[in-house]
This record gives structure tokens, C-alpha cells and sequence, in this order.
């Protein structure tokens, strides 16, 4: 968009997650490249209350937000299976979006939602954005400065006795459209293309060990859900550099020593710290060392947090992919979806998208950086 002012944004959804992204907005509000004018929500109570934390917002209905002539980009904060439809009606109403993780609930509406944006002429976005931090892209450049050679592999681990344990209402986890691939891959997956570039074919197998689970916290502790999904799987990417990724997604293990991501090239190896969140030590050990390495912080928004997604998409030349853009989360969302048609069926599945690797993020304080000068 790269605009000389500050883009107006409006949020539609306010649940729990809008806490982390109201504080990257104030972060942001003195010399930043957005400003929020408005929420909404379908309870309008939940829409007040934000409004009466945050100066200068409104709470209005979803559609006085969409027919809002100072509202240019439209967070979107609903659940997965409205994400959709929601971003078709921003575009329809010539806004840009940005939604929470993932795109859409399948890769058939995600394709309808970037198609409409090219027609209407304008931006999609998609978390996850932890990709921008110093973590990930101090990883990037320790990979793209050569330091473990030419990638040959790497393992992408999350593993957790299930969300029933803290969530008071995890039905959704256990249902189709749930699980941990589609729940947690997409900080994975999104990851491993900023890494490694895009995949190129896939093959999964998936399982799951009980058929209901207890619930542990909230008003409803006692009661049990049924699993009606996989709730462990495994699956091999094959990058088109040739490179290997092996996930494994489980919410049947109960714990592990395994590094998040782990990239293993011809003269060392990268331990890289937990996708979900922006910063965290990077380690190399390179071959013939004896011991492993803390790289020093090298590349990456420092300080960042969820929504500077949208602030970099503010400020990316008009015509250019955001980093943190719709065709990433397009190509994430259809390699989790064929690993999962792989497991059913026990043959590989071709990817038929690409993306570029997003352009590297330099080392900076986007808070301090002038409006409309991308980094």
C-alpha cells in the first residue's frame, strides 16, 4: 500500500487474541504506519468494551464498519470458518484485509478471497507475522549468508498432551477443521517456506490415540469432548530446492527435547527458536565445532509483536507482495491440506501453488521507522 499517512484500520471480532494486537497498535500509535478507528463485533458488548479502552475508537456494527468511509483496512479477527466471508466483504466494499490464521477454512474459499482482492485492486494479509521477528529472520539470514552450507533438511516438532488441558471450550480442536496441523502448522509451514522457499509435494500419515477427551479448566472441568479428527500427524514437505521438512503435529505427546525447527545443512546445523513467537535465541553448530552457538540477533523486526504484519503491508509498494501476504498463507493452508489428503489416501500430493521466499526483514524498530518508507 505504502501510503504517506497512516492507515485507518477497523477490527471485526473481538475476542480473546484482539488483546495482542490492541498492544501492538498502541506500540505502534505515536509513529506508526496504522491507526484504529473501529471495531465490532457480533456482541455488541464485547465491541464497548474495547472501544472504551482504546482513544479514539468506535463500536459499530459489522456492517456500519464495512460501509465506513475512514475505515481502509479491515482486520479480521472472526473465527476460521468466517474468515472468508468476511474478507470477501471487505474487498466488496474496496478495503484490504488482514485476518488471523488461516486464510480461509479451505483452499477453495482462500482462492476466491485473493481473486476477488486482485480484481478489486487491493492488499490481503495473514498472520501468522511471528515470521518478521528477530527469531525467524535471524535464522534466514544465518541460512542466506551461508553458514550451513546448501539445506539439506530439517524437523519442525510441536508436540502437546492437548488444549483440554487450559481451554474451558476446546470442542473445535477436536473436529474437523481442528487439530494440531491446522491449529499450530501454520506458524510451522509458513516458517519453513521464509527458511527454505516453497514446497513442492508432500506426503502424510496421521492417527489419533482416544476417542474423547476430559475437560481440564473452566466452567464445563469434568466434561468430555469427542474426537472426531486426527490429533497426531507426520508429515515430509519436499521444498523445490530439494530440501526435506519433516512435521510432526500431535496433541497426544506429552512432551519433548526436540528443538521447534531444526535446519540441517552441508556444514552445520540451526536450532531455531519457537515460531509462535517473534524473538528467541537462533543456535548454529558448524562442522567441527564443539559446541553449539548463540548467533547474536542479525535481522528482523526487534520488539515486534501480532499485527506488524499490517504495519509491513502498509508499507510495501503498491504492486508487490506483502511479506506476511496472502499468498503465503495460501500456500501454508493447501500443504496442510494435502499432508492431511496424503494421510487418508497414502500417496503424495503434488502442491500445485508456489510463492516466492518473502523478502529477508533488516534488522530494525519498525515503531521508530518514518511512515511510508518500507523496510
Amino acid at each position: 500500500m505504502d501510503t504517506d499517512q497512516p492507515t485507518n484500520v477497523g477490527i471485526i471480532g473481538c475476542g480473546a487474541i484482539i488483546a495482542q494486537y490492541l498492544a501492538t497498535f498502541r506500540q505502534l500509535r505515536d509513529n506508526g504506519p496504522i491507526n484504529l478507528v473501529a471495531v465490532a463485533d457480533l456482541d455488541p458488548a464485547r465491541a464497548q468494551a474495547v472501544a472504551d479502552s482504546y482513544d479514539g475508537v468506535r463500536a459499530v456494527t459489522v456492517d456500519e464498519l464495512l460501509a465506513a468511509d475512514d475505515v481502509d483496512l479491515v482486520l479480521n479477527l472472526t473465527i476460521p470458518a468466517a474468515h472468508a466471508g468476511v474478507a470477501l466483504r471487505a474487498i466488496a466494499a474496496g478495503k484490504s484485509v488482514y485476518g488471523e490464521k488461516p486464510l480461509a477454512a479451505t483452499t477453495a474459499e482462500a482462492r476466491q478471497v485473493l481473486d476477488a482482492a486482485r480484481a478489486a485492486g487491493v492488499a490481503v494479509g495473514c498472520a501468522p507475522d511471528t515470521v518478521l521477528g528477530t527469531g525467524i529472520q535471524t535464522a534466514r539470514k544465518a541460512i542466506d549468508d551461508g553458514l550451513i552450507g546448501r539445506p539439506i533438511s530439517a524437523t519442525a516438532t510441536m508436540v502437546t498432551p492437548g488444549h483440554e488441558r487450559w481451554h474451558p471450550n476446546p470442542d473445535f480442536y477436536y473436529q474437523p477443521g481442528g487439530g494440531p496441523l491446522l491449529d499450530m502448522g501454520p506458524y510451522y509451514v509458513s516458517a519453513l517456506v521464509t527458511l527454505l522457499g516453497p514446497v513442492v509435494s508432500v506426503i502424510g500419515a496421521a492417527s489419533h490415540t482416544r476417542a474423547e477427551r476430559t475437560i481440564g479448566s473452566g466452567a464445563r472441568v469434568g466434561q468430555t469432548v469427542p474426537v472426531a479428527t486426527d490429533t497426531h500427524v507426520t508429515g515430509v514437505l519436499v521444498h523445490a530446492s530439494g530440501a526435506l521438512s519433516t512435521l510432526v503435529m500431535s496433541f497426544d505427546a506429552v512432551k519433548t527435547q526436540s528443538p521447534n525447527i531444526e535446519i540441517h545443512g552441508e556444514f552445520g546445523s540451526l536450532a531455531v527458536p519457537d515460531p509462535n513467537h517473534f524473538d528467541g535465541d537462533v543456535q548454529l553448530f558448524a562442522l567441527g565445532a564443539q559446541d553449539w552457538e548463540t548467533l547474536p540477533v542479525s535481522a528482523g523486526y526487534a520488539d515486534s509483536g501480532r499485527g506488524f504484519g499490517i504495519a509491513d503491508l502498509v508499507r510495501t509498494p503498491a504492486g508487490q507482495e506483502p511479506r506476511a501476504g496472502g499468498a503465503l498463507a495460501f500456500h501454508a493452508l493447501e500443504v496442510m491440506e494435502s499432508v492431511l489428503e496424503s494421510a487418508q489416501t497414502g500417496a503424495s500430493v503434488r502442491i500445485e501453488s508456489t510463492v516466492a521466499r518473502p523478502a529477508p526483514v533488516a534488522l530494525s524498530t519498525l515503531a521508530a521507522a518514518p511512515v511510508g518508507v518500507p523496510s
